[in-house]
């Protein structure tokens, strides 16, 4: 097969193609249809099928006789331990967790919070949740008080599994005061806590509403799979709206066995066996999708890595995880491999380890710029996917189908849609382009299995955010383009394309010239107010380790490349070097806060920010040329 034979057959008979991927899975009563259309625009996936999340994820690999492989392979160079857990010692610990949730009165269709680091259990508690029916969210651990509490009262939880603490390089993160703070604030309280404590530190539990993790597993009834419908809900998502208020993506039983499983042979081109690892945290999307259920239902070994890039202990991290567990195939996010590029240039310290069994290495969360991919290539040596989705998709809605057939590298292209997606590139008024022009990207309704059905108790906001702007269509937020081949373009968020003096234009073109520059190792451009030209674009450059030359001269040859390469048009005259980038935990750049700051705007502090402490250095660069005025 190829891809463009895969991609039609979708499209000729969507509803024969999901069909035909559901036999995949095992059903206690297959669904007698694909595709269940509510009207209105509303979708739902073999709605009618009986299955079960977990039983697919660990039981029925255990009675295939997969029982002794490894399913969860914990490398922590944070606490120095590592450890693996067989299918078989995953079942029990499963199934003996969910037994004594169960024993507490949590039902099918009651919302768990969990609250964990990058430890197994946080898998075990999201399985466990699954396996008697329970609904899921995990909340990334660390989070802040007030954030946790606005979950909270959002999906009321009967219960709330949650560890003593997280470990960072150099410091421990008490989670407990943060999830005593939260119930303390929250209108809503949970029935009880559930709390691992690790040795690291031991919390305080309160009588009556905590519950160590071992003694209150201790003697249960294990629990059997309670098999569920397919538009059961198996877990909500928590993402940060851009109105302050989170919002809960909702997942689907049904549609995401299907989707996930056919992912991880089509697009990552793993076997089942194979070790997969997604180096990302359970909290956001990608390790929802891809550390827990996705290698876990196909029957792969997956790595919860507790570290950093840099820092535990140095930039070779990543390769050493790769050559010890012998991995097949690497997911991480772009920012990742900035900070490695940061710290060792050269990429020294790859040729201590043997990452020959290394596929490919896959790229996704941000955009990933083509200085990033090149250096990858050449340091790695092996093929750079770069693939785009989102939090609400919960899997690839353009990628490379390395499995199905390797595609041409366009650098700075995630390559072509996926089946089940038929994207286009809109203008304002909703007419398609043509290929090579600027738009919105959006996605022909119906979305596949797999994608969010609505927001949870939200669905006037699920319209409002994602169906309104384009009748038919689910709007992305991102702005791109298709050229000539289909290859999709993402340039940037809607909101990250800017106008200056009535030209659109994408800040994410004037990022890609920026990185190409030797001595710059990151950067991000924003757009700020300016009374003449509407927006005028700031650039932001952080320097690679070891570059001590004189600042002004740097940002002089930054400007001419700009000038060169996009043209006068851009008007692009303003850069500051800066030490580091506002980010979220999830390594994306706050790019619209840093345009606040620029127009000494009020701003709300996000709760996914990784150090705040960043916004203060951020202003007092802007100061110096002439902006940030309070």
């Amino acid at each position: 097969m190829v891809y463009n034979d895969v991609y039609d057959s979708w499209k000729q008979d969507p509803e024969g193609f999901w069909m035909r991927q559901a036999q995949a899975i095992e059903w206690d009563k297959p669904p007698s249809k694909a595709l269940f259309d509510k009207g209105d625009d509303l979708y739902e996936w073999f709605a009618d099928g009986m299955v079960n999340t977990c039983w697919n994820a660990v039981d029925r690999h255990v009675e295939n006789g997969r029982g002794a492989q490894a399913a969860i392979i914990h490398d922590s160079p944070v606490t120095g331990t590592k450890h693996k857990i067989s299918y078989a010692q995953l079942r029990s610990r499963v199934a003996r967790l969910a037994g004594a949730l169960r024993a507490k009165g949590v039902e099918k269709g009651d919302r768990v919070i969990i609250y964990m680091p990058m430890v197994p259990e946080a898998l075990e508690a999201m399985l466990a949740c699954t396996r008697i029916g329970a609904v899921h969210s995990v909340v990334f651990g660390g989070f802040a008080a007030h954030e946790l509490a606005v979950r909270i009262d959002d999906c009321a939880p009967k219960c709330i599994i949650a560890a003593s603490c997280g470990i960072e390089p150099g410091r421990v993160v008490h989670y407990k005061p943060l999830l005593d703070g939260a119930i303390d604030q929250a209108k809503h309280k949970p029935d009880f806590c559930v709390i691992f404590q690790r040795e690291e530190e031991v919390a305080h539990l309160e009588e009556g509403r905590d519950f160590d993790w071992h003694g209150f597993q201790y003697g249960v009834e294990p629990a059997e799979c309670l098999p569920v419908e397919g538009n059961h809900p198996a877990y909500i998502l928590y993402t940060s709206g851009t109105t302050g208020a989170p919002k809960g993506v909702v997942r689907h039983t049904g549609g995401h066995l299907v989707a996930l499983n056919w992912t991880m042979k089509n697009i990552y081109n793993v076997d089942p066996g194979d070790v997969f690892w997604a180096a990302s945290d359970v909290g956001w999307v990608v390790g929802h999708s891809y550390i827990c259920y996705a290698p876990l239902i196909h029957g792969n070994t997956t790595i919860v890595f507790e570290g950093k890039p840099v820092g535990t202990p140095d930039a070779g991290t990543f390769w050493r995880v790769i050559s010890e567990h012998k991995v097949r195939s690497f997911f991480t996010a772009p920012t990742a491999l900035r900070a490695i590029k940061r710290d060792d240039p050269k990429g020294e310290l790859i040729k201590d380890y043997d990452i020959s069994g290394l596929g490919a290495l896959y790229l996704a969360g941000e955009r990933a710029d083509p200085d990033t991919i090149e250096w990858a290539q050449e340091v790695m040596g092996v093929p750079v996917y770069d693939h785009w989705w989102q939090t609400e998709t919960g899997w690839t809605i353009a990628g490379n189908p390395a499995g199905i057939e390797a595609l041409p590298v366009k650098i700075g292209s995630p390559t072509v849609a996926m089946p089940g997606y038929d994207v286009q590139i809109l203008d304002e008024a909703g007419h398609e382009l043509p290929a090579g022009e600027l738009g919105a990207i959006a996605v022909k309704l119906p979305l596949p299995p797999g994608t969010l059905p609505t927001l949870w108790n939200a669905e006037d906001r699920f319209r409002k955010s994602y169906l309104n702007t384009f009748p038919g269509y689910y709007e992305t937020g991102d702005a791109g383009m298709k050229d000539e081949d289909g290859y999709l373009w993402i340039m940037a968020r809607t909101d990250d394309v800017i106008n200056v003096a009535g030209h659109r234009l994408s800040t994410g073109g004037m990022e890609e010239v920026l990185a190409a520059h030797p001595d710059v190792a990151e950067c991000a451009v924003i757009g700020a107010s300016d009374q003449l030209k509407g927006q005028l674009p700031i650039g932001f450059l952080c320097l690679t380790k070891g570059v001590n030359r004189d600042h002004a001269e740097i940002v002089q040859e930054c400007v001419k490349m700009v000038r060169d390469q996009i043209g006068p048009v851009a008007a692009f005259k303003l850069a500051v070097v800066v030490d580091r980038l506002p980010k979220t935990r999830s390594g994306k750049i706050l790019r619209a806060i840093m345009v606040k700051i620029a127009d000494g705007a009020d701003y709300k502090m996000p709760a996914t920010i990784d150090d705040p402490a960043i916004l203060d250095e951020i202003k007092d660069a802007l100061q110096t040329i002439g902006l940030a005025k309070t």
